[in-house]
């Protein structure tokens, strides 16, 4: 299929298809990531103390804190690939590239240059044991010698998929995904190194794919034609409304997670065991969004498309194929965590008093999925618009509420009132949103 084929499909191809082929590949990617999320956790959680599973999830959580604040290096990215290959632009792909490259390295070199800064906040911020802080600073240590490679394949990651190049994206993610696996079980199971070998799979492989995607990239460019325009790249409306869209974002990811930081701490004060337990079932909420925001980048993708052609018409077509389908795997995954969920957490550890302890919350995971997937389909539409000042507005909003609730239902329910917060904040992400779609859909008119 070419490049025209693609930007421009014919008006009898089915959207369904459409979807499914942007969706499927992204799906399989995107599942790679919570899957190596849980052998992290459960390569350390047949360690002998309870201490090891807290310092991998509190480790992960302030690289995500990290990395996620500025995952708009990946999703400014395809919102305006995207809408460059509607428009057909070589050039302006090529810059779409280019841009949000450079950024990345630059801001990689800069967490590693503050790292003390960084981790010193970090550890001040989340109340852990001083077992679980002991881990933690080891697995910190080590991990942020990769932030410039973590970053980078952000920008890849991000450009693969606004070219519609989900086959390619998805090499790239099971690279990175199936080689930290196997350095997982080779440094700890095999070498004993405990958290540092989770760590040092981590950073090793995140430097290979971010090699391995940057060849990928110089084979494709070879392939679309245009020239690198330097003067377009440092235009400088274009980089205000990079940094502007990318800033919108930045906010936007800060507030996501930190919800999800202040969920983790206030676990952390109901003991490591209840940390522990809330680690195993925010695997199973990680794994239902990675799955379902397959079909939010397929949204993204095809928005972009269509907004770049200015196509009303294939903008609805677009939104309403990628839905349908995101309710229906939701609803699947709802079912398969209520029929198996007690059997899933029992891969994660062996220690009894944490598993008693996953399975006292487990219908609050069984039943994220079907409540949260529209949160995560506004937010693929929103972006692939790069209306971000939307994206960001409602976050603040959803956070506000998220915070508020914490506040009236931990002191009441405890554990149970906090994974009710997390109902209410994903409620209030598909409320705020909602409310801006229809100014949105009015935007998007035809040329002429």
């Amino acid at each position: 299929m070419t490049h025209s084929d693609l930007a421009n499909p014919p008006a009898d191809e089915r959207w369904n298809g459409q979807v499914w082929r942007l969706a499927g590949p992204i799906i399989l990617a995107n599942l790679s990531t919570p899957l190596l999320g849980a052998v992290d956790t459960a390569v350390v959680g047949h360690l002998p103390d309870a201490a090891y599973i807290g310092g991998v999830a509190v480790g992960a959580l302030i690289f995500n804190f990290i990395y996620w604040g500025f995952g708009f290096l990946r999703m400014g990215t395809t919102g305006f690939t995207a809408q460059a290959f509607g428009a057909d632009n070589k050039d302006e792909l090529r810059a779409s590239l280019a841009r949000p490259a450079f950024l990345a390295i630059l801001l990689g070199v800069v967490l590693i240059v503050l790292q003390w800064p960084i981790g010193s906040l970090a550890f001040w911020a989340i109340e852990a044991s001083p077992a679980v802080e002991g881990h933690t600073a080891l697995y910190f240590e080590i991990r942020i010698w990769s932030a410039p490679a973590a970053l980078l394949n952000f920008a890849i990651l991000g450009w693969l998929l606004g070219m519609k190049r989900p086959g390619l994206a998805l090499v790239l993610q099971l690279l990175l995904n199936g080689l930290n696996i196997v350095l997982d079980l080779v440094f700890v199971i095999g070498f004993g190194w405990a958290i540092a070998g989770v760590a040092f799979a981590t950073l090793i492989s995140e430097v290979a794919t971010a090699i391995t995607g940057l060849g990928l990239a110089a084979l494709m460019l070879k392939q679309i034609g245009g020239v690198w325009d330097w003067q377009r790249i440092k235009r400088k409306d274009r980089l205000i409304r990079v940094m502007r869209v990318n800033f919108d974002i930045f906010i936007r990811t800060l507030c996501l997670v930190f919800a999800f930081a202040f969920f983790t701490t206030e676990g952390a004060k109901l003991g490591d065991t209840t940390l522990a337990a809330n680690a195993i079932l925010m695997h199973l909420l990680t794994f239902a969004a990675h799955g379902l925001d397959g079909f939010a980048h397929a949204a993204e993708i095809l928005v972009g498309t269509a907004v770049g052609a200015r196509d009303r018409g294939r903008f609805r077509a677009a939104i309403k194929a990628s839905t349908i389908w995101a309710a229906v795997l939701a609803s699947v995954m709802t079912a398969i965590y209520w029929a198996a969920g007690p059997t899933i957490i029992a891969l994660f550890s062996n220690i009894e008093e944490v598993l008693v302890e996953a399975r006292r919350y487990l219908h609050w995971s069984i039943a994220l999925p079907i409540i949260s997937v529209w949160s995560y389909q506004f937010d693929g539409i929103f972006i692939g618009a790069t209306r971000s000042a939307a994206l960001r507005n409602a976050m603040v909003i959803s956070l506000v509420v998220f915070l508020l609730a914490c506040w009236i239902l931990v002191p009441i329910w405890g554990n149970h009132g906090l994974w009710l917060s997390m109902v209410v904040f994903m409620l209030a992400r598909t409320a705020t949103l909602g409310a801006y779609y229809p100014a949105l859909e009015r935007s998007v008119k035809p040329a002429g």
